[in-house]
């Protein structure tokens, strides 16, 4: 990746995925898809490549970013759905030309048309969004517990009460911060 970006957040789900190419939204926000080829880069690295995207498609992703994150949140905090995320989500999943096809090892990969478009990748995204948000998989929306992050995501674990977005960042920062708490704590109550 191109050195002065912030780095990609990659999960398992595309769609919560995608939400956080936004980060530390209730903090310092970082856009991780600040200009219209990092777009083309983090579609790129999951498995939806485009030649190219306009200054208004990164808008347009941007508008389905929001949209999912709001109806993630809802769903994850069990509160009924905003309309208006509901009907960009839906208008970009009809809008797309992608199919599915199953690999050789048994995954399922999109398949964008040759003359792919960031609508058709923005397509799939929103169907996934579709998928994850209507509850037909196996895992629960749920929140960042970090008090700037809030990032909604999609947890597959055992017992589902992960807390983090992101072990490697939000977790090990609120860690960090509990320690240090701890040790200020300690220190003082030693004087």
């Amino acid at each position: 990746m191109p050195a002065g970006f912030p780095d990609f957040r990659l999960g398992t789900v595309l769609a919560t995925s995608f939400t956080g190419t936004l980060s530390e939204r209730r903090g310092n926000p970082v856009e991780r898809i600040p200009v219209p080829h990092r777009l083309v880069d983090w579609l790129e690295v999951n498995g939806l490549a485009v030649a190219s995207c306009t200054t208004a498609q990164l808008d347009r992703a941007r508008e389905l970013r929001e949209s999912i994150h709001a109806a993630a949140t809802a769903a994850a905090l069990q509160d009924a759905l905003p309309a208006s995320a509901v009907q960009v989500i839906n208008d970009y999943s009809a809008q797309g030309q992608a199919a599915a096809v199953l690999t050789p090892e048994g995954r399922r990969r999109w398949l964008l048309g040759s003359a792919s478009s960031v609508e058709d990748a923005l397509s799939v995204i929103a169907a996934d969004a579709v998928s994850v948000i209507a509850g037909e998989r196996d895992g629960k929306l749920a929140l960042c517990a970090s008090p700037t992050c809030q990032a909604a995501f999609f947890d597959t674990s055992q017992s589902r009460t992960r807390k983090w977005c992101d072990m490697n960042t939000c977790g090990n920062r609120q860690k960090k911060a509990r320690f240090q708490a701890n040790q200020r704590k300690n220190s003082s109550s030693a004087e």
